[in-house]
């Protein structure tokens, strides 16, 4: 697939990179599916498309991307009902915060105080872009539809 980007984190310089590739993204808790069987997280998201931005267009365009940690072993929230779907999240960013090696902790960081800590085995995170966001389902809010990915 030409055009669309995947970026892998196997450590935490590299999940800084895809933390500032989905800084602002817009999340809804649907779109949030926790595989504990699978020991995979993964999110779904608009996220602006930075690189667009950086080459100077004027607006700024949306892209509908997923977020897969895999190796995970618990799943914990903060501020954050997971059992309301229709929920409107804001991602700041993500951190990663080093336990016994190679394992740790991922923190994603939401608005209003809102996070998910992923204890992981190793760190292991893709971020893949699926397309540009044509519906405008970019500006979440009361009514917004989820992006469709909790399949």
């Amino acid at each position: 697939m030409t055009g669309r980007p995947k970026l892998i984190a196997l450590d935490a310089d590299d999940l800084a990179v895809i933390s500032a590739h989905v800084q602002d993204a817009h999340v809804q808790t649907a779109d949030v599916i926790w595989r504990q069987s699978e020991k995979r997280l993964v999110v779904g998201m608009n996220r602006l498309d930075w690189e667009q931005t950086l080459d100077g267009a004027t607006e700024p365009r949306r892209l509908i991307a997923a977020l897969r940690f895999d190796r995970v072993l618990s799943c914990k929230s903060r501020n954050i009902n997971l059992d309301a779907p229709d929920t409107a999240l804001e991602l700041l960013g993500i951190e990663f915060h080093p336990g016994e090696a190679p394992g740790g902790s991922a923190v994603l960081m939401f608005s209003h105080g809102g996070a998910l800590r992923l204890d992981v085995e190793c760190l292991e995170c893709e971020l893949a872009d699926l397309g540009p966001d044509d519906l405008g389902t970019g500006e979440l809010g009361e009514g917004a539809e989820s992006s469709g990915l909790n399949a």
